[in-house]
This record gives C-alpha cells, structure tokens and sequence, in this order.
C-alpha cells in the first residue's frame, strides 16, 4: 500500500543529539532504531513506515538491521529496503545501515557462525533484499568459539575493501576476544568502529572490563534490550499481565523471569523514574547514556507512540549522585 510522498522534517537535526563513536569520525544519535522486531512480513508494513518515517524525522538517522531479522528470516530486510527505496533513498547519505550476520541463516554448515564464507555471502544477500550497494557497518552478530579469530577478522577486511561496508562491528564479544579482534583489524587497517553489547540495569556484563577494553581502543558502542524485554518498563510493575511478552509462548522472556524479587525492584526503580518526572522506561535509557562510552541505545519499537515516548528521555539525561545512589542501592538489593 502507497502512502503519501515522504518529505523528512526540516527540523529533524535540532531534535536530537549525537555523540561521536569512539575515536572515529562518525557521530551516533543518542538513540537509534532497532528492526529486530516489528518488520517482518507477519507485521504491519505502513505502522513499519511510519516507525521508520517519525524517528528520521526526529533525527535518528541509524537504522539496525540483521540477515535474520524477521520473521521470516531476511523479511526485515526486504521490508525496510521497500521503504528505502519509497522513502529515503534520497536521504542515503545521512544515513547510518547496518546489517548483521552470525546467527541461523539458512541451512547447512554454510549459513552460521563466523566463516568467511557466511559472513560474505550473507552481506550480499542483505545488500540485495535491501537494494542497497553498501551498508555503513557490518557486523559479525556473535562469537565463533570454532573459527578462528583471524578468518572472521578476515572477512570483515575483504569486506571493506570491496565496498560493501564502511566500517565493521562485532556484537556480544567478551573483553579479551574484543580486544584481539582490534589488534587484528589494526594490522588490516580496517575501520572497527563499534560494538553492539546487550546492556541493561539489569545485565550489566559490560562493566566487567568490556566498556573500558573499548575507552582502550577507540571503539564506540550501541546497546541493545535497554528495557530488558519491558521488564524496565510499567508493563510488569504489578506482575504478569495476559497480553504481555512474558505471557505469550516462544517469547524471548520467560514468565520465570518475573520474580517477586524483580517486580520489587522495578516498583522501586519506577518510583525514582517519578521523582524525575520520567516514566521507568525513560529512565532506564537516560541511565545507560549517563556513561560516555555508550555511543547509542538501540530502542525497538511496536508503534510510533512508543517511539515517541522513548525520544523524550532526551528532556532529561542527568542524574544527582543521590539519584544513581538509589538506584544502585535497588539494583544491588541493598
């Protein structure tokens, strides 16, 4: 279905904020648009529009997208680049794309993990279903454990030189492995501008040595599930509704989850969120860019109302030392 020719807001840059992606020359929005879910071909195409059209328009101008975001596997892909073409074709170059590769992709030993097969293979698979000729970042998705570091690294480079990608990223990878993958792309004088850790108040991996092996380097980040699948968010504060993803079988958040111990918290937490005048969920993104080392937030989204909601964290990024004693006190159980 067509809609109106899109003409992007022509004060979308005085709406948001942008911090620059570690040592590079490239400046992130503060938060950026994750396609995970909510663009597949079982969801709704003109509500995936209008996401992509109201966060451009606020002036988030990173969209991240992965070979097997869908579902069906490949269909965010092939979706956004409909709208691509439709909507912001001609706003290509103030854009930041992203893809991925590293998980299931197709069968056989050839369509996971971290070969220099898959990995090449699949970005020109994304590159057709998006009708792009190059994304801004690549990522390798996750850690190979089998193939060794150098092989994916590899890749990454060849992928570069041929003009596929820009910059190159990895996602989910511990300190140590991070830092090798640095050393390696250095030597290849290959651009590693980024990291893409899961990060949350709470799961706070990243501060066990990932956030400081990247202030080393020179590498930003983007975090992802910064509301901890809507635990972070009002939706829990009374337990589990009906029509909640915990609820709902083959979600990615399990019922278990949702202990008396963790409702206690976000009750908690929610009422600090208040005294700032924030809801639990715009607290939660202002708490992880109180850290300078958090490039972007990845926030997904199921409507633009959502959207919105998470764009207005921006009103109020700062926090009193009392402010993060609290809360440091909820999240230790103190």
């Amino acid at each position: 279905m067509l809609m109106d020719k899109y003409k992007a807001s022509k004060d979308r840059y005085e709406k948001m904020q942008y911090r620059r992606c570690g040592k590079s020359g490239i400046k992130l929005p503060l938060l950026s648009l994750g396609l995970w879910h909510n663009f597949g071909d079982n969801d709704n195409f003109s509500n995936a529009r209008n996401i992509l059209r109201t966060g451009f328009n606020n002036g988030i101008t990173h969209f991240d997208l992965a070979n097997n975001y869908g579902p069906p596997y490949g269909s965010a892909e092939k979706n956004f680049g409909k709208i691509f073409a439709e909507d912001f074709k001609q706003y290509r170059d103030e854009l930041i794309i992203s893809t991925k590769a590293g998980w299931d992709m197709w069968p056989g030993p050839y369509g996971n993990f971290g070969s220099r097969k898959y990995l090449i293979a699949s970005l020109d698979q994304s590159l057709e279903r998006m009708g792009l000729d190059y994304v801004d970042i690549f990522y390798h998705h996750r850690p190979d454990p089998e193939t060794p570091l150098e092989e994916t690294m590899s890749a990454l480079d060849q992928i570069v030189r041929q003009g596929k990608a820009l910059y190159v990223g990895i996602s989910q990878y511990s300190a140590k492995d991070t830092a090798k993958a640095a050393e390696i792309l250095r030597e290849q004088k290959t651009p590693f501008l980024i990291h893409q850790p899961r990060y949350n108040m709470m799961d706070r991996w990243v501060e066990d040595g990932l956030l400081n092996t990247l202030e080393h380097e020179g590498i930003g980040s983007i975090v992802f599930s910064p509301l901890e699948q809507g635990i972070l968010t009002d939706k829990y504060l009374n337990g589990i509704p009906k029509d909640s993803r915990a609820a709902t079988q083959g979600s990615y958040l399990d019922e278990s989850q949702i202990t008396p111990e963790v409702v206690n918290k976000v009750q908690q937490l929610n009422e600090v969120a208040q005294s700032r005048n924030q809801s639990l969920a715009q607290m939660a993104v202002a708490w992880l860019l109180k850290d300078k080392r958090v490039t972007s937030v990845l926030v997904g989204v199921s409507k633009v109302s959502q959207l919105e909601d998470n764009i207005k964290t921006l009103q109020n990024l700062e926090f009193s030392k009392n402010e993060l004693e609290k809360i440091e006190g909820i999240l230790q159980n103190k």
